[in-house]
């Protein structure tokens, strides 16, 4: 167990369930390719607590990888997740999965895994991909019913990249690359972030930070981009006639983590124009590793960008005071 002085909370980190490896997503196999990496995927027990503790981690926020399940198959992920967060108290929490392609289900499996239905285990919020595997994308009406949930729960939805639907892979697709390659590009070399900022924007320019301006929502990779465009966002922005201006949505809805980035270079953009009180760290397991991150807090730590206190906040406290975490660092 990490030493309690210094805590780290992960919330980025990821398990794949065993309703979803019955039903499979043929891009998820691909996985197994990489030596060890689907045995880390797929295991929610001794190896991750390994991880967690070469890498000084006192909790790890666990959620779903990619993917459309159903409501059914939700709940049997979202349970098994529990009962793994009864085993192990104090070092893993939850985000749920829901079936994002029926908004009316997912906001009743939200009320279900964080309002206290599931035998003692309340998740802290849900983890979303950020459109479902048809390319539906969450800024239409029909969604009013799970931000509506979220408001009411007081739960963050963090919203996750996923694979390139079918309509953008034919966008992309060259003739002179590989489907490999152009799967890379479009998913986690870059195409999956700007796909996550651009959705944002649909929900900001569609009303639903108007609507509910209590919402909260978490993105990962340092803002997915939008920190770096975020002065021309604010400009461009300024002509769509929402009530509040995108800034101000920024300010008080967001949240970002820094999930698998070993780099201080977008960490000093993020720092110089959003709140600091809004910056998690996160690793991204198991597709990152914890060790590397804990270096990468040790330089950020020798680099002199943030003070003491700002560095327990990105380490800790800003998400224990986002997910109303307990580490209880008394015992």
């Amino acid at each position: 167990m990490p030493s309690s002085n210094r805590p780290i909370i992960t919330l980025e980190e990821h398990f794949l369930s065993r309703a979803a490896q019955a039903h499979p997503n043929p891009r998820n196999e691909s996985f197994k390719a990489m030596p060890g990496l689907f045995e880390q995927f797929t295991e929610l027990g001794p190896q991750r607590i390994a991880d967690m503790d070469a890498g000084a981690v006192t909790m790890q926020v666990i959620s779903h990888g990619p993917g459309d399940l159903s409501p059914a198959l939700c709940r049997e992920c979202n349970d098994q997740l529990a009962d793994a967060v009864r085993a192990y108290p104090g070092r893993f929490a939850g985000f749920a999965e829901l079936p994002m392609d029926e908004p009316e289900e997912a906001a009743r499996e939200l009320r279900r895994t964080c309002g206290g239905e599931m035998d003692g285990v309340k998740f802290v919020g849900a983890l979303v991909d950020s459109h479902t595997e048809s390319g539906l994308y969450y800024d239409g009406p029909e969604f009013d019913v799970l931000w509506k949930e979220a408001t009411g729960l007081d739960v963050p939805i963090y919203i996750h990249p996923t694979w390139p639907s079918e309509q953008l892979f034919a966008a992309y697709k060259s003739p002179h690359l590989s489907e490999d390659v152009t799967t890379s590009i479009l998913a986690f070399g870059f195409g999956w972030h700007s796909d996550v900022a651009t959705h944002v924007l649909r929900l900001y320019a569609a009303g639903v930070f108007d609507r509910f301006p209590k919402l909260k929502v978490v993105i990962g990779h340092m803002g997915e981009m939008i920190p770096f465009m975020l002065q021309r966002i604010e400009r461009v922005s300024a002509r769509w006639q929402k009530k509040r201006s995108f800034r101000e949505v920024w300010d008080t809805n967001f949240w970002l983590t820094t999930s698998g980035n070993w780099s201080l270079d977008p960490l000093a953009c993020v720092l110089r124009n959003t709140r600091h009180d809004r910056i998690m760290y996160s690793v991204d397991y198991p597709f990152a590793k914890s060790p590397n991150g804990l270096k990468w807090l040790e330089e950020l730590e020798a680099s002199g960008m943030v003070t003491g206190e700002e560095l327990e906040n990105i380490r800790w406290k800003n998400a224990a005071s986002l997910l109303n975490l307990d580490l209880n660092l008394a015992s």
